[in-house]
């Protein structure tokens, strides 16, 4: 597991970070001093460092040419300290990223320190490395530069209600699947909203221990919490003019749903530990993947605050009701981690193929993105051959059943009629396609008395 220091005096950031981090599997150490940072450095083995360049104590400078050569660093800065950030990636810094900051963002950032990509020439107030992107219609951005087109009917439906919506300032509550793309699709309205040069900022509610919630949504003032050691912008301020984005919003706890609702109603916050008012214009972009209407039944969820979220809703698609975007995806990525791995794998087998559609994808887009670059980097040939996929995916369809409202024998007819549908009706693909017998494939047609 890589490990990573995190040298942050913002107790509350520091700990949201780590808990993103230590989710995609990093193994997160924090100091909240440059001292204390130093002292972890000695005493650890680390494979990468992200500091704040602003310490109290501390010259970040001093840190990044001091391990120059021997460890990537990213430095993290203020929209005013730009200049400065230059100049750690002149003494030695990898990257640095502006804050606020996606997690996906820095993500992205972390990728190209440990495999040590060329950084691409900024730009003054960038929020991250300035890659060309590849447009997705419905799906995953990613860097290329050519477009991609997603033709299945369930994402046109989509696209066509991000381009009636984007224009407005109605908020938005996005649902969908774990994986199927919902901070893209989010991006993807600003992008095609009237606020699109303001900023676009994303939390990641389910990372936000409640008690910080409101320094994340407000921002506080220097000594006004153990912990304030510097005056923090938050969320709201820092989106003034612009989009915020609520992912996870299910995930706030009672208190702060009735904080988050008193910002929206009146549109003005208040850091904490100040008496000033501040206007905000933000538009509110949310997105879940649980049953909001339950939650506002079992009284887990504010109703007044899911009627202000949800002046408008979009639902994404999951992966197995994309037909058609498949394809154009799994060779998407195919093409983006050949490059990453510099690797030359230039197709699937037909037997791959196969195991695609008759997959189900429960981690939709973000699973079969994990899936082909696992793939790409096991393959020996210039064809990704069915033993290098993961197990989950080699196993018979018509023994799985859906984690959902389907029962197993409704898994099973569906998947059978599916896959018949998909090879025009002949059997004999079609059990090839549900990786079964053509006898067992007659067995259940029978057995479930289909009319085909």
């Amino acid at each position: 597991m890589t490990k990573v220091l995190i040298i942050e005096d913002d107790t509350s950031f520091a700990q949201m970070l780590q808990k993103f981090l230590a989710r995609n599997s990093y193994d997160v150490v924090l100091s909240h001093t440059g001292l204390d940072g130093e002292k972890q450095l000695k005493e650890h083995d680390f494979q990468l460092v992200i500091t704040d360049l602003r310490l109290p104590d501390y010259d970040g400078i001093k840190l990044v040419s001091e391990l120059k050569g021997k460890i990537p660093v990213i430095v993290m800065t203020g929209y005013a300290e730009v200049s400065t950030a230059v100049k750690a990636m002149k003494m030695g810094a990898y990257d640095y990223i502006s804050k606020p900051f996606t997690p996906d963002q820095m993500l992205l950032v972390i990728d190209g320190a440990l495999n040590l990509k060329p950084v691409a020439s900024k730009e003054p107030v960038q929020s991250t490395t300035n890659h060309s992107k590849e447009k997705v219609v419905g799906g995953k951005e990613a860097t290329t530069s050519q477009e991609l087109v997603l033709t299945s009917e369930a994402t046109q439906k989509l696209e066509e209600h991000i381009v009636l919506v984007a224009p407005t300032d109605m908020s938005v509550l996005i649902i969908g699947e774990s994986g199927t793309g919902k901070e893209v699709t989010a991006k993807a309205i600003h992008q095609k909203s009237t606020r699109n040069e303001k900023p676009f900022i994303a939390l990641d509610c389910g990372a936000i221990p409640k008690e910080l919630a409101a320094s994340e949504f407000f921002g506080h003032i220097k000594g006004s919490f153990t912990g304030a050691v510097t005056d923090k912008v938050g969320s709201f301020e820092a989106a003034n003019g612009g989009t915020l984005f609520l992912d996870e919003v299910g995930n706030l706890s009672y208190e702060n749903q009735i904080q988050l609702l008193r910002a929206l109603q009146e549109r003005k916050i208040k850091r904490i530990g100040s008496n000033t008012e501040i206007e905000v214009d933000v538009r509110i972009l949310s997105a879940t993947n649980e049953d909001l209407k339950s939650a506002v039944e079992k009284g887990t969820f504010r109703e007044d605050l899911y009627h202000r979220l949800n002046e408008f809703s979009l639902q994404i698609p999951a992966l197995k009701n994309r037909q058609g975007d498949l394809s154009v995806l799994a060779s998407h990525f195919l093409r983006k981690f050949n490059e990453k791995l510099n690797k030359q794998v230039v197709d699937f087998s037909d037997e791959v193929w196969d195991i695609f559609n008759a997959y189900h994808w429960p981690g939709n887009i973000r699973e079969l993105q994990n899936v082909i670059q696992r793939a790409v980097l096991l393959s020996a040939s210039d064809k990704v051959e069915a033993k290098v996929l993961p197990t989950e995916l080699m196993s018979p369809v018509l023994e799985r059943a859906e984690l959902g409202s389907l029962s197993k024998a409704e898994f099973e007819k569906e998947q059978i009629v599916n896959a018949l549908k998909r090879t025009n009706f002949n059997k004999s693909k079609a059990a090839k396609l549900l990786q079964v017998t053509r006898k067992t494939l007659y067995n259940r047609i029978n057995y479930y008395d289909l009319d085909l």
